[in-house]
């Protein structure tokens, strides 16, 4: 990586559509995304990183861009056969979509570690840009609600996000490491971007890994955060009503508030310019601009603006 690089934390669909502006702004090789991997679960016997691949695949220009997951043009003829064996079939995985998967999990159990899984993965895909996982220890995050505790993609797929979010919990954090390079990239990036994720289930377990919101503290004037919050309302995922549900104003100040101790800038729509005074209470730089990302013009300004504001040429 380079000494001038760009650190990106990042979950899933909102971090990709940023990331995607970023590495048309900036030189590919000058961005390395830390990715969550509390969304990881097993399905059919196989590990599925569903926040590694969607970055992945947006990068490699792989992804499906009607839904922003999964592959485009994808068939799911596997899929078809499992569920008419009466398997469940909830979860998709395209037939293209489950070959990474199968070489995932056989990798996995030869011993390699997610890490060199992951980047074998993007060299194959071409990419220029580094992915690591922002550990190669489990940590999977289970949503606590009125009825009881629910597996991540439970909630997140099976239910639909129905369930009222009463805590979250990432299991196994406590005693997981970051990934090898993790601190290192932090420690020697010339700006770090906290991507427009979901700060509960996306953004939370990354920081949840011992040591890395350490090293971001140490970082804080070079760290940017997005917000996710446009307006009173999440662009994309169950943010908004997670934070109704923890008893959490739906605003990008509350956002803020989460991430005061890491990020000196903070990024927000211009719909919420109303926040910035507040923002700045919280010594933080509110930095006002339009977040929605309709296309890639919008996603390139967007990170055009965000890298400047981290004092690199875009």
């Amino acid at each position: 990586m380079r000494r001038n690089a760009i650190v990106a934390l990042a979950g899933g669909i909102g971090a990709a559509r940023f990331l995607q502006g970023l590495v048309h702004v900036l030189d590919p090789r000058q961005v390395c995304v830390i990715g969550n991997t509390g969304d990881d679960a097993e399905m059919h016997g196989l590990h599925i990183s569903p926040d590694l691949d969607t970055v992945t695949y947006t990068l490699a220009g792989l992804a499906n861009p009607r839904t922003g997951w999964g592959i485009r043009r994808d068939s799911f003829r596997c899929l078809e056969s499992l569920k008419a064996l009466g398997a469940e079939t909830w979860f998709q995985l395209g037939d293209r979509d489950l070959a990474t998967h199968i070489y995932r999990t056989e990798r996995l159990r030869k011993g390699d570690s997610l890490s060199e899984v992951t980047g074998k993965i993007a060299s194959v895909l071409n990419l220029r840009s580094a992915i690591i996982p922002m550990s190669d220890d489990p940590v999977r995050t289970r949503i606590r609600t009125p009825s009881g505790e629910l597996e991540f993609q439970t909630y997140f797929v099976k239910r639909r996000t129905r369930d009222r979010v009463t805590g979250i919990r990432f299991q196994g954090a406590e005693e997981a490491r970051p990934a090898p390079r993790a601190l290192e990239v932090i420690a020697k990036a010339k700006g770090i971007i906290l991507c427009p994720s979901n700060p509960f289930i996306s953004i939370g377990p990354i920081l949840a890994v011992p040591g890395i919101r350490e090293a971001l503290r140490q970082r804080r004037d070079s760290v940017a955060a997005i917000s996710p919050i446009v307006g009173g309302r999440a662009l994309k995922g169950p943010a908004a009503r997670m934070m109704q549900s923890q008893g959490m104003p739906v605003t990008p100040l509350a956002v803020a508030a989460l991430y005061a101790d890491i990020a000196g800038v903070f990024v927000i729509d211009k719909e919420d310019r109303k926040h910035a005074r507040e923002i700045e209470s919280l010594n933080m730089r509110p930095v006002i601009s339009n977040t929605i990302m309709r296309g890639l013009p919008q996603k390139k300004a967007l990170a055009r603006l965000v890298a400047r504001e981290l004092g690199m040429r875009a």
